[in-house]
């Protein structure tokens, strides 16, 4: 394996790629030629900070000698690029669950939504005696999916939790869902139902705990009579339009931009140039990378949208008095990122080329097929839970540093270097580590299309083999 990596030909830095350099770490980078303090650092062709003292050909650039060159709300132009142009190829099917309102899910699950923390264990009872006293041939996954929301939030927090809960619950992944609630929480049953707008009355059960003598008994036989309908569900062929991913990347490091990233920016253009959806979020790692996406909006409008998308969440960041650019974290840095530039320009390498279609709110469901943008935070189980929460029934998550966790859809664990595949096989799903060895661009390409397509028809990930399967809400605001 060659030492040293030139991402793009403007750069006047490479990535490291031996262990034991006598310069710096495996996944940092090295100047490739002298840059005076105060000069521009280059990596993937755009700018990732500013040199703070004279660096000299050679030496390790990092946070001893790096600096975000970022500041404040900038004022951008819609200059508008082309799609790449990619060889046509032939879209295949997926046997996914056919439901109801036209939506495909990969998954024919059970679930228990609480509108409440208060009702945790109450869900988590009924789940454990369904799983011991019920067949459930058919059923892929009973599961009760437990939050501290749902009471003593105010304004716009407590629309987040309602309207996060009401994705939840109307996800195709999800065969029948019983929402359980306590009955004097702020997330009134009452209320929720009318959030949920138009939903499949057969596949989702309410029940309300003070209502009744015994909720887990009464929960138990609401959740056996849906278990009586799903065992009827068949996967059938559809076309691979219905399929939604999300983009995700956490525990990145130097290889991030590098392998996984670009590869699943690859695989996103394979994708929605067979008509599917693909969503890309993590709002504060776009800051520094955000134009690129901007000039790939497909009319003004939704560069408009993504103008808004990158001010809003800076809005955000101020309103709470932090500062916007306190990124990257510890184990970013350790893997050879250093300003959040640098790990923006990796990040939005998931994206890959194609045309921005949309801008989607929070836990807004996708609609228009194509490359959307989401908005969530970097927060990996946040973010996570919000591509699903948009409709995505699976997530593709890179990562160089590791990481088990799943959220409620399939959440596939890509990894960036064969070291981390290798020592933790038991959370990664798939090593895109091998396209720094001799393995063909376009066949760990094909590989990949073929993994996504077998989670799609039901091929079971790290994480759902051991039932690491979680939701996490995007709080805002005090709590009463």
């Amino acid at each position: 394996m060659k030492r040293l990596f030139q991402i793009n030909p403007k750069d006047n830095v490479a990535v490291i790629l031996v262990d034991g350099d006598a310069v710096a770490p495996r996944g940092h980078k090295v100047a490739l030629c002298d840059i005076p303090a105060g000069a521009e650092v280059i990596k993937y062709g755009f700018p990732i900070g500013k040199a703070t003292q004279d660096i000299a050909k050679g030496e390790w650039v990092h946070s001893h000698n790096l600096v975000t060159g970022l500041c404040d709300d900038l004022q951008y132009e819609y200059n508008p690029v082309s799609e790449v142009a990619h060889e046509p190829v032939p879209a295949p099917t997926v046997n996914g669950y056919l439901r109801k309102n036209g939506d495909m899910g990969i998954r024919n699950e059970l679930w228990i939504v609480p509108t409440v923390g208060c009702v945790n264990g109450q869900a988590n009872a009924i789940v454990e005696r369904l799983r011991k006293e019920c067949d459930l041939t058919g059923i892929d996954d009973v599961r009760a999916f437990t939050h501290n929301y749902g009471c003593s939030q105010l304004g716009q927090d407590h629309a987040n939790t309602r309207s996060a809960l009401a994705a939840l619950v109307k996800h195709p992944n999800a065969g029948g869902v019983l929402v359980l609630g306590l009955g004097c929480e702020n997330n009134q049953i009452k209320r929720f139902r009318e959030e949920l707008g138009v939903f499949d009355e057969e596949r989702i059960k309410f029940l309300t705990a003070q209502e009744v003598n015994d909720e887990i008994e009464a929960g138990f036989k609401v959740c056996c009579g849906l278990i009586e309908q799903m065992r009827c569900d068949r996967r059938q062929e559809l076309p691979v339009s219905k399929l939604k991913i999300g983009l995700k990347c956490g525990g990145s490091d130097g290889f991030s931009g590098i392998t996984a990233n670009p590869l699943l920016g690859r695989l996103s253009d394979l994708f929605t140039s067979w008509g599917a959806t693909t969503i890309l979020t993590e709002v504060p790692e776009m800051f520094g990378a955000e134009t690129i996406l901007m000039n790939r909006a497909k009319d003004q409008k939704v560069f408009d949208k993504t103008v808004s998308l990158i001010n809003d969440f800076k809005a955000y960041f101020r309103s709470y008095g932090q500062p916007i650019y306190e990124n990257p974290s510890p184990g970013n840095k350790a893997g050879g990122i250093t300003t959040l530039e640098e790990k923006s320009l990796g990040c939005v390498q998931k994206g890959g080329s194609a045309t921005v279609t949309d801008v989607l709110a929070y836990t807004q469901k996708s609609t228009v097929p194509g490359l959307n943008l989401l908005t969530a935070p970097g927060n990996d189980l946040v973010a996570s839970t919000s591509l699903a929460l948009s409709g995505c029934q699976m997530v593709l998550f890179t990562t160089g540093r590791g990481t088990p966790f799943g959220t409620f859809v399939p959440t596939m664990k890509v990894s960036t270097n064969t070291q981390l595949a290798e020592m933790k096989a038991n959370w990664i799903d798939f090593n895109a580590g091998v396209l720094l060895e001799t393995e063909n661009p376009d066949e760990v390409l094909s590989a990949l299309v073929n993994k996504v397509l077998a989670v799609a028809d039901g091929e079971k990930l790290h994480h759902e083999l051991i039932g690491a399967k979680e939701i996490a809400i995007f709080k805002t605001g005090v709590t009463l």
